[in-house]
């Protein structure tokens, strides 16, 4: 089901309201049914909500992401505002997973990814479980020709390759994507090996699965690391690049499904979105797996707030070049 957000979502501090260098989000955002959207010729952006943890429950996880979409409007709408006159936000509200019916919620999601493409906008979904990942690979494969290379970047610290025979969850997108689609590719950054069966690490070989281990990502190895990163990106048509917020390390992201003592600190998860949505191929971004109810004093929600106006940024700055 799809709904617009409320205008509470939207509300903050407010240190003046005529001088727009002193604005902040909440006073620049503006709220647009998706119906109403018209397309862009100048450098905007569309926030969508994925209301949803179905996934997470099908994958026997801590449920409550579904909260998220929401809280982190709440914590993006007092951030500065810092775009010039011809770059625009827009929020287009929420697909909200109702009666357990995930695969139906993910087409609908879909169809607005499509919707805000097509009118050349650049789209941020706020997630929800990782489950919305699927939706959003829905939306980019319809906005694009059926042989458009995809190159999905994922950050996150399980493969999610999991079967799906019996049904999907948010474990299994990954090996769903790669099983209908000839045209996709995927590379994962920030890989644990206590956070996968072997049965995974073979079945990502098997798929021929591009994966950077956590315990491999130092400061020794960055410099490679980005250059095989840039390298994949510079070799498919099109850039999705998701992050799942159980990579980080617990103590900066208590409130997830799946909390990993052994993950990675902000600033490389910050270094890879910046370089993500830099390239001129990305045009869609994800969050995924902030879950309020277990975030101990909001820290997650803030972090991953963060971590959207960082992609943002980089998004509307280079449409704008």
């Amino acid at each position: 089901m799809y709904s617009m957000t409320d205008q509470k979502q939207w509300k903050g501090r407010i240190d003046s309201t005529t001088n727009t260098s002193n604005f902040r989000l909440h006073q620049k955002v503006k709220r647009i049914p998706i119906n109403d959207v018209s397309a862009s010729d100048h450098q905007h952006a569309g926030i969508v909500g994925f209301i949803c943890d179905e996934g997470v429950r099908r994958n026997q996880g801590r449920v409550g992401a579904a909260s998220a979409p929401n809280a982190l409007r709440e914590s993006l709408s007092s951030l500065p505002w810092t775009f010039n006159d011809e770059q625009q936000i827009i929020d287009v509200g929420n697909v909200l997973c109702l009666n357990h019916a995930l695969e139906e919620a993910q087409r609908e999601l879909g169809e607005i990814v499509k919707t805000l493409l097509n009118k050349k906008i650049q789209c941020v979904v706020l997630g929800g479980g990782h489950e919305t990942l699927y939706g959003h690979y829905l939306g980019v494969r319809a906005a694009l020709p059926k042989d458009a290379k995809i190159g999905i970047v994922n950050i996150d610290a399980h493969f999610d390759l999991r079967p799906f025979d019996e049904q999907p969850s948010s474990g299994t997108m990954f090996r769903q994507i790669l099983a209908q689609d000839p045209h996709a590719d995927y590379f994962v950054l920030g890989i644990q090996r206590y956070g996968n069966t072997k049965e995974l690490f073979d079945k990502a070989d098997e798929l021929h699965v591009n994966y950077v281990l956590e315990e491999n990502m130092t400061p020794e190895n960055n410099a490679q690391i980005m250059q095989d990163l840039q390298q994949y990106m510079d070799n498919h048509d099109y850039i999705l690049l998701t992050l799942c917020m159980d990579v980080l390390n617990a103590a900066f992201a208590p409130g997830v499904s799946a909390p990993s003592p052994f993950g990675l600190d902000p600033k490389i998860v910050r270094m890879i979105l910046q370089q993500v949505t830099s390239h001129p191929n990305t045009h869609s971004f994800d969050i995924c797996e902030v879950n309020p109810s277990l975030d101990e004093n909001g820290h997650t929600v803030k972090l991953g707030a963060y971590f959207v106006y960082e992609a943002l940024n980089h998004l509307l700055r280079r449409q704008g070049t």
